[in-house]
């Protein structure tokens, strides 16, 4: 399991927000997406990452809408 050390350190690669644990995923406390933890190891790859419930894309994340974040 990801180690409270490394996950300070670790934040949204959209908005740059922190995460949270849940499960066995890293979930942006700012946007939202879910990022798969496997085999201890945290997938921090965006194109990888599950939306929110109520987002059907990257675009409608609140981190882009604002601005505080670009898609490349």
């Amino acid at each position: 399991m990801v180690n409270d050390n490394l996950l300070a350190l670790l934040v949204c690669p959209l908005g740059k927000a922190p995460l949270r644990r849940e499960g066995d995923r890293l979930v942006c406390t700012r946007c939202g997406p879910r990022f798969a933890i496997r085999d201890d190891i945290p997938n921090m790859l965006i194109e990888d990452a599950e939306l929110p419930p109520d987002h059907s894309s990257l675009a409608s994340l609140e981190c882009i809408q604002s601005g505080d974040a670009k898609l490349d």
